[in-house]
């Protein structure tokens, strides 16, 4: 595949991947499993084009089960020491990472 390709390539996939994630957000309220069916298909878009996903979306899914986090009803986040701790309701799975201010 040429260079000029490939760039397109990743783009679309970009693309694809945002509007997923809209639609996640959007069909939540209505019916969580297809959110979280659409993040699934996120992931695997993002896989098969080798294209990673933005940091701030990335952190909407649970890393262990691949759900679609939602504070407050799939999601708990909680600060401890220096440490951001997201907890997957889903799974029971927890994430953390650090925390800074600016």
């Amino acid at each position: 595949m040429k260079k000029k390709q490939k760039n397109w390539a990743k783009d679309m996939a970009l693309q694809r991947i945002s509007r997923l994630f809209e639609l996640a957000e959007h069909e939540f309220r209505f019916c969580p499993e297809r959110s979280h069916r659409y993040v699934r298909l996120a992931r695997r878009i993002g896989m098969r084009y080798r294209v990673h996903l933005p940091g701030e979306l990335k952190m909407l899914i649970c890393k262990h089960c691949h759900a679609y986090l939602v504070q407050g009803a799939t999601a708990r986040t909680r600060l401890q020491d220096k440490n951001i701790i997201t907890t997957c309701l889903t799974c029971g799975e927890q994430m953390r990472r650090p925390f800074t201010r600016r």
